[in-house]
């Protein structure tokens, strides 16, 4: 059980509480805004952080034509969905990154929020890990493939012990390599696996 020896001593309380404790223990960070930073970065923009140990190559971004629409800085400070940061003007509808082509080092943009490339209807996923003693059976439950997104329902499948396959009931939008998929029955938190793949080409090799 992999949960056994973890310790939540905060896990029965609201934030509004723990920051009322905290304000009532006087402690330094009883007013300090919430993070979703990386907390052992420190105080430095990410995209220096990831420059320090990631090459990066500066390439072209490019419609799935092939037209060329800008010049990105290196495909690791991108990713699917991504809308900010991008540098393309014109009129119209905003651009969003829809996927990469390593090969050519070429990042792959769409206009508009609801462009099909951007919707995918299913993904495989491998390093499997429950919560549970025993994983749970192959069938319908609910998932979340982006932080704050509604649950998803969707169809569990086993391909083998360390990979499966999510079938959504709908497409769902910027489902993307390298995050994890989060599969719940209800409110129940039953584990997951790390997205491999999905059945638009998002990454070229």
């Amino acid at each position: 059980f992999q949960l056994e020896r973890a310790l939540f001593p905060l896990g029965g309380m609201e934030k509004t509480e723990v920051r009322r404790l905290a304000r009532d223990f006087r402690l330094p960070t009883a007013a300090k805004k919430d993070s979703t930073g990386i907390c052992f970065i420190g105080e430095r923009p990410f995209r220096e952080f990831l420059q320090k140990y990631l090459p990066t190559h500066n390439g072209n971004m490019v419609t799935p034509d092939g037209k060329i629409v800008g010049e990105h800085i290196g495909l690791t400070f991108y990713t699917i969905g991504q809308r900010k940061g991008l540098g393309i003007g014109g009129a119209g509808e905003p651009w969003f990154v829809a996927g990469k082509n390593l090969a050519r080092n070429e990042l792959i943009v769409v206009q508009g929020h609801d462009d099909p490339l951007l919707y995918s209807g299913s993904l495989k996923m491998n390093q499997l890990s429950w919560t549970l003693p025993t994983k749970p059976a192959a069938g319908r439950y609910t998932c979340k493939t982006r932080y704050r997104m509604a649950d998803a329902p969707c169809e569990l499948r086993y391909l083998d012990d360390d990979t499966a396959e999510l079938i959504f009931a709908a497409p769902q939008w910027a489902v993307t390599p390298g995050q994890s998929a989060v599969l719940y029955d209800g409110d129940i938190c039953l584990g997951g696996g790390i997205i491999t793949e999905t059945d638009k080409p998002i990454i070229v090799p």
